[in-house]
């Protein structure tokens, strides 16, 4: 299987939509009714505002990722000096197999890149442990003063973040 990490194109934008919403709802993180997933699927909007990218298997399209700084419109939590990444996501049929490590793995790299960022961020929705494990594999490591809820909802959101090695 090879994985390829590259910027997300408008002609991959329904397939990013279809494989964010699907991995939400199979993962039991959101329902049908949920507003949050007009967002998700939203990914030209999400695009203009922060750098899409998407993971390919096999020249399929197979998952994607939001990358943002503090300060812009897609940024929950990134503080100065963070590079956040959001709404990583992988076609359920796909998880477990490689895609979503090797794509935070292509953000840690990048993320060595931009001058100024000494850290990478991200918030992750309390019942996703086997992202948890991911991130924690990877070296992230969980900072609960940072978590926070969703605003008039019962969601925690668990912060993670992972220090540069510079």
């Amino acid at each position: 299987m090879s994985i390829t990490i590259r910027p997300a194109t408008a002609g991959d934008y329904d397939d990013v939509a279809r494989i964010t919403r699907q991995a939400y709802l199979s993962g039991g993180h959101l329902r049908e009714e949920d507003e949050y997933l007009e967002i998700l699927g939203d990914v030209a909007h999400r695009a203009e505002h922060a750098i899409v990218w998407v993971a390919e298997v096999d020249g399929r399209i197979a998952g994607s990722v939001a990358l943002t700084l503090e300060g812009q419109e897609y940024s929950d939590i990134a503080r100065p000096g963070e590079l956040e990444f959001r709404m990583l996501a992988v076609d359920p049929q796909l998880q477990r197999g490689g895609v979503g490590k090797a794509m935070v793995q292509a953000i840690l790299d990048y993320a060595q890149t931009l001058p100024g960022i000494h850290s990478v961020s991200l918030t992750s929705v309390d019942n996703m442990r086997g992202a948890h494990r991911l991130y924690e594999s990877l070296g992230f490591v969980r900072v609960p003063e940072r978590d926070w809820k969703v605003p008039d909802e019962d969601i925690a959101l668990l912060v993670f973040v992972k220090p540069l090695a510079r």
